[in-house]
């Protein structure tokens, strides 16, 4: 089955979740909801305001200790088969803020990770192909 007819069997719906970032990749993802040139809807997705409704969870940001309880309250909000997308070096690594002390990350120690976006922050071209990869995951798994 092709990419198309996977996506056309039922749209995924995209939730966000930012772990405490600096916010660079937040404004990349909001370019990817807002410029026609990096359209998600193009893939045929959207992004929704309620975890209880997503398929695909993008995160960013290296988890703080503040937010922590939170992410991962949301993130099992999320119903199955879900598929987590980090977004950005942080979520990946803790990038630039990896030594600090409130840092809880990698977010791989909490939560599994389906698809990396590398990127400090990731270009909106480098997001539209993570979201790709996991709409086809998701669509295995369904």
């Amino acid at each position: 089955m092709g990419f198309m007819q996977k996506v056309f069997r039922r749209s995924p719906w995209l939730y966000r979740i930012n772990a405490g970032s600096c916010n660079g990749c937040d404004v990349e993802l909001a370019t990817t909801a807002c410029i026609p040139r990096y359209d998600v809807e193009r893939l045929g997705c959207q992004y929704c305001g309620s975890p209880k409704h997503a398929d695909i969870v993008l995160i960013t940001g290296p988890l703080t200790a503040r937010v922590k309880d939170k992410v991962l309250r949301l993130w099992e909000e999320i119903p199955d088969p879900k598929v987590t997308v980090a977004v950005g070096i942080c979520p990946i690594s803790g990038g630039v803020f990896r030594d600090g002390l409130p840092i809880e990350g990698p977010l791989d120690r909490w939560l599994p990770i389906d698809v990396n976006v590398q990127g400090c922050p990731p270009r909106p071209q480098a997001i539209i192909e993570g979201i790709a990869k996991a709409i086809e995951v998701w669509s295995d798994r369904q």
